[in-house]
């Protein structure tokens, strides 16, 4: 078996190279394991029309600023595949892809086992940056295997030219919802269906705003968000033009599904030719459930982005509750810079042992 390295990265998208930015300052000797085919993580499945919330400036990664477009605009998905495909190049991270990881156990001598699909990966710590684009979540509505029309996930969904002239309900009250609806609108018959009415963010405020926000509500400092919230719904260009139309209203949710179509609270059915399920996404934790960390809530409770029942087990890129904003670009920058200190300090302090010499 290869030399154990100190630091194995699960995943490879903007989470991991992140995190890969400031090991390489450390002198650990590390590894990204990925189980795509390029560049990109999640961006390479998004749906053709995404674009950020923010500009380029306030979505980079460390060390190389994100490239302003032509025009000014928000970066378009292509835009940011195009950036980390650059920015892997420029850096050259250790990255093995394609490689699936299995499963990540306890071994002998206080290290950590990352068994994998071309084999097994021994290290001293594990970064989980594994992201939620692998765990799609679809509520368990009554009837869902009955209906025998087109569903759809939004992390399947790639443009609305499929369902031309079509009956479609857009599930979800969350961005891509409203992103999907805004251009399903129009070329289809298409329905909002949402829990609540969603509420709009004011025209002028977009990423920054809220990355700001919500890293001081986690950091404990100063939050300006007003009473109650500012909303839900980023208001991008294609959602603007849907509310000029008159088009984002949205109805509560169907009971249960039929074979043709669906069933609304009020008892009346609607035959449905397709459903896009914009209902988010769970952490992708099924490769740490041998290390037993996983909570009934379907998280790992964490110190900081520390694993607090597997010490040797480090998160990044989830979500705030491993590190404020660190599912953005720019926030797991910020998030990796501080962790990977932490990370570095806890693998030279005496209770680990000597560090690894490089192989």
């Amino acid at each position: 078996m290869a030399e154990p390295f100190d630091v194995v990265i699960v995943g490879g998208g903007q989470a991991a190279l992140a995190a890969s930015y400031f090991l390489r300052r450390t002198g650990l000797t590390y590894v990204i394991l990925d189980n795509g085919t390029q560049a990109g993580g999640a961006w390479v499945h998004g749906w053709d029309s995404l674009h950020l919330f923010s500009p380029a400036s306030y979505s980079s990664l460390p060390g190389w600023p994100m490239p302003d477009t032509p025009d000014g605009s928000y970066p378009t998905r292509d835009e940011v595949l195009d950036y980390q495909h650059r920015y892997e190049a420029r850096y050259a991270p250790p990255i093995h892809r394609p490689v699936t990881v299995d499963r990540v156990e306890r071994a002998e001598g206080k290290l950590l086992n990352v068994r994998t699909n071309t084999g097994d990966f021994l290290s001293r710590a594990v970064i989980g940056a594994t992201g939620t684009w692998s765990a799609p979540f679809i509520p368990d509505v009554a009837g869902h295997d009955l209906f025998g029309g087109t569903q759809l996930h939004s992390s399947h969904y790639r443009n609305a030219a499929p369902f031309a002239g079509r009956r479609v309900l857009v599930v979800g009250g969350g961005n891509s919802g409203a992103q999907i609806l805004a251009e399903m609108s129009l070329v289809a018959q298409a329905t909002w269906v949402t829990l609540h009415d969603s509420v709009f963010l004011p025209d002028d405020v977009d990423g920054r705003v809220l990355f700001e926000r919500a890293t001081a509500r986690v950091l404990g400092g100063p939050s300006a968000m007003p009473a109650g919230g500012f909303g839900d719904i980023v208001m991008v260009p294609p959602v603007r033009a849907a509310r000029e139309r008159g088009v984002l209203h949205a109805v509560r949710p169907f009971v249960r599904m039929t074979a043709t179509g669906v069933v609304w609270p009020d008892g009346r059915e609607e035959a449905i030719d397709a459903i896009i399920w914009c209902t988010g996404f769970r952490p992708a934790l099924s490769a740490f459930a041998p290390l037993d960390v996983i909570e009934p809530d379907g998280l790992i409770r964490v110190n900081g982005q520390q694993a607090v029942r597997e010490p040797r087990l480090w998160l990044l890129g989830y979500g705030s509750w491993c590190g404020p904003a660190s599912a953005t670009l720019l926030g797991a920058g910020r998030v990796a810079r501080s962790m990977v200190r932490q990370l570095a300090a806890w693998l030279a302090s005496p209770a680990q042992g000597v560090r690894l010499p490089k192989p």
